[in-house]
């Protein structure tokens, strides 16, 4: 008598595979995105250290950033070939590695090289996670999920320029990059035990055909494209208002030290709180109703920090940090369900526009500080904002006449 074959279930919330999952991701997120943010507040000291100017200081992270996007054009469909759990196992490795090396060598041109190769090696993670999430998890429980791998991002984020930023006032930025290093080493292990095997991947050979017809498929739709370009305006306002506010706030009247800075990261706290709330509002009210306010809260939270205090700028940045998680949150979990098929390159096209945002509206940044200051900054981010409601509202509209 023949036995029957069980084929394995998606993971549901509350079951032990669901905790090791969301853990691990979190571990990657926290792991990949302090790699990536960790030279952020450390730009004012890249400065002075390699006698270049504000915009260029911002090279380093753009560069990375631009690295990233690239990259997440490919790895999903190398991900597609060798699975999604190798993938994000050499990725994280990779990355320990290249942060090693990247304080060994401070020259501007290598230094710049290892951060291309940092953006490479993140891409690793970025994508795949998100499109593991998608096949492992079961699809009600995708938005929570997707929503704490965020949080892991977001912690990420909030550590890397928080551990950089108050150790670069006691010890060398190089010494600080060798800390995060070795802490992204010990994470990278944790990752490769915890983290459960595939069981929904089918492995797929490398053909150009399905290549172009994945990219096809995806920007065919008119509401995939809009949420593309949302990624774009999220990802490169808020980059654009952290890769600068560090220099306002050297400024007068603020005058504040290396360390204070550093722990204007905890406004990522909100984001941490913010993107699993997201997948409960977008199923509460609906994620056509929740994006553009979520649009028009980073815009109030923007306009308070015009306000000359330190207290205002902290609320304005947790208010506009809290909304573009959830917003980010909103986003990306709408492209893994609307992507039915190509679900991984997607993801990919998401993130791509998404990072592409960070490294062309981060570093344009630099020019408008150079000449307008913080008030400058702060108009052409709502403007951009502004842009990103308008086409919110267009998404809305779509999402109505499809419904």
């Amino acid at each position: 008598m023949s036995e029957s074959v069980i084929r394995p279930t998606h993971i549901e919330y509350g079951s032990k595979s669901f905790t090791a999952i969301l853990w691990s991701l979190f571990f990657a997120g926290f792991a990949s995105f302090s790699s990536l943010y960790c030279v952020q507040p450390m730009m004012p000291i890249f400065a002075k250290f390699f006698d270049v100017t504000p915009t260029q200081s911002s090279l380093p992270l753009s560069f990375s950033t631009i690295a990233l996007a690239i990259g997440l054009l490919f790895t999903g469909f190398i991900s597609d070939r060798f699975g999604r759990k190798p993938i994000m196992v050499f990725a994280l490795f990779l990355v320990s590695v290249l942060l090693l090396v990247s304080a060994s060598f401070p020259v501007w041109e290598i230094f710049l090289t290892t951060r291309i190769f940092i953006g490479l090696a993140v891409s690793g993670v970025a994508a795949v996670a998100m499109t593991y999430i998608g096949e492992e998890i079961a699809q009600n429980d995708i938005g929570f999920a997707m929503g704490l791998y965020i949080s892991g991002t977001a912690i990420g984020g909030m550590g890397g320029r928080l551990i950089a930023g108050v150790l670069v006032d006691f010890i060398s930025w190089q010494s600080a990059t060798y800390i995060i290093g070795f802490l992204n080493f010990i994470i990278a292990c944790l990752f490769y035990l915890l983290l459960p095997k595939s069981q929904h991947f089918k492995p797929y050979p490398f053909r150009f055909s399905r290549f172009k017809a994945a990219f096809e498929q995806n920007l065919k739709d008119p509401k995939l494209r809009i949420l593309f370009a949302q990624g774009f305006i999220l990802m490169g306002c808020l980059v654009t208002v952290f890769n600068y506010i560090s220099y306002h706030l050297l400024e007068a009247p603020f005058h504040l030290s290396q360390t204070w800075i550093g722990l204007i990261s905890i406004a990522y706290l909100a984001g941490i709180y913010s993107s699993p709330k997201a997948a409960k509002w977008g199923f509460q009210y609906g994620r056509d109703k929740v994006l553009p306010i979520l649009l028009l809260t980073m815009m109030v939270g923007l306009l308070i920090t015009l306000i000359p205090t330190l207290w205002a700028i902290l609320l304005g940045l947790t208010i506009f940090t809290f909304s573009f998680f959830a917003a980010h949150s909103t986003a990306s979990s709408w492209v893994s369900v609307q992507a039915v098929q190509y679900r991984a390159v997607a993801s990919s096209l998401y993130l791509f526009c998404y990072y592409i945002g960070s490294s062309l509206l981060g570093s344009s940044g630099g020019l408008i500080w150079e000449n307008f200051g913080w008030v400058g900054i702060n108009f052409s981010v709502a403007m951009v904002l502004v842009l990103g409601l308008f086409l919110a509202m267009r998404l809305g509209k779509l999402h109505q006449q499809t419904e």
